[in-house]
């Protein structure tokens, strides 16, 4: 699988887990909602400064977001 893809997935399931939107999600992390929407769907191509920032949001470590998931 993509380590886009895999991104993406994560970062949506952690997401729901916690009960935010991708709004919500976005204006934590001081991103735009398309931005977030975009690297859910593959679209985009986070940076690692970005992957972390989400994570630290999500309130995750930066590897949860990178792996595989099960």
């Amino acid at each position: 699988m993509d380590i886009r893809n895999i991104v993406g997935k994560n970062i949506k399931r952690i997401r729901k887990e916690k009960g935010l939107s991708q709004e919500a999600l976005a204006f934590e992390c001081d991103l735009h909602r398309t931005y977030i929407s975009g690297i859910e769907r593959v679209i985009g191509n986070p940076t690692i400064l970005i992957i972390e920032k989400i994570a630290t949001v999500l309130a995750v470590s930066s590897d949860q977001l990178l792996k595989q998931p099960k």
